[in-house]
């Protein structure tokens, strides 16, 4: 009935091979601009001390932190059959929120509105696994 849990999936590993996309094209563009040899990225200080642009990289990163949190989730949820209106309703707004953190980091770049973004995420998700997890203890005893 509830299975649309894997809509907002779907949707965060989009936005993932998005921002995977700008990395790529990010870091090419500015390899062929500035000369840099693809082998002196062969390290992360190489890759930290030789590439400027680092925004959409970075996000890309954050975008397997947390996450990877919300989809073990989703899936859980789908083994135990416990998926209901809320969870959908709450992941929505975990990878709205998400998604909102990755524009402003590959824009702007607003420590602080990037920030508030991420701390309501993360209330969002940490909520949700509060709340499986009082499920589960729940049902349990």
């Amino acid at each position: 009935m509830f299975n649309d849990i894997f809509l907002p999936c779907i949707a965060l590993v989009s936005l993932t091979s998005l921002i995977w996309a700008m990395t790529v094209y990010k870091r090419i563009q500015e390899m062929r601009v500035n000369r840099i040899s693809p082998q002196s990225l062969a390290t992360s200080r190489g890759v930290s001390s030789l590439l400027k642009n680092s925004q959409a990289s970075d996000n890309f990163s954050n975008l397997f932190e947390l996450p990877v949190l919300f989809y073990i989730l989703c899936l859980a949820l789908e083994v135990t059959h416990e998926t209901t209106l809320g969870y959908v309703v709450a992941a929505w707004i975990f990878v709205f929120l998400r998604t909102l953190h990755s524009l402003i980091q590959v824009t702007s770049n607003r420590v602080t509105y990037r920030f508030f973004a991420w701390l309501l995420s993360s209330i969002c998700l940490f909520g949700m696994w509060g709340n499986f997890a009082t499920d589960r203890i729940c049902s349990v005893t």
